[in-house]
């Protein structure tokens, strides 16, 4: 079962890197899809995992997340925290029926624009290769 509509997307990004990186994607129109919505954090650090089932139990299909390359992190080692929290969340969502897939971790500075655009497009078209998202599955379970 493949999606039928554009996946809805949440991208949370840290404040001094990877949301830079997306401001510097709009102002250089860069092209990338639109169903995405971005919420900007302190950092990475900060993502508690209990905003990512938030998310899918919200609706959305996908969760990219994005901080500070490794090494960058104006606090120092939020990155790291939030790359081992991450991978935590993953083996959460498999043991909860949730194809891990759907949140994805990356890394994007202030002067990777087009990373960014390109990272919102990959994960966009990641996306309309899985099944319907466990909230869409559900409503229609519902609907029947």
């Amino acid at each position: 079962m493949h999606m039928s509509k554009d996946p809805k997307i949440l991208a949370v990004l840290c404040k001094w890197c990877s949301y830079a990186g997306a401001d510097l994607a709009g102002t250089s129109r860069f092209e990338y899809p639109s169903n995405i919505r971005i919420i900007q954090v302190p950092c990475s650090g900060r993502i508690d995992p209990l905003m990512i089932f938030k998310a899918l139990i919200d609706g959305y299909d996908g969760i990219l997340i994005s901080g500070c390359h490794p090494g960058d992190c104006h606090y120092g080692t939020g990155n790291y925290f939030a790359q081992r929290r991450l991978a935590i969340a993953r083996k959460l969502l498999e043991t909860i029926g949730i194809d891990p897939k759907r949140l994805f971790f990356t890394w994007i500075s202030a002067a990777e624009g087009k990373r960014f655009a390109e990272i919102c497009a990959d994960f966009h078209d990641h996306l309309l290769s899985l099944a319907d998202s466990p909230k869409a599955l559900a409503q229609e379970g519902i609907d029947r």
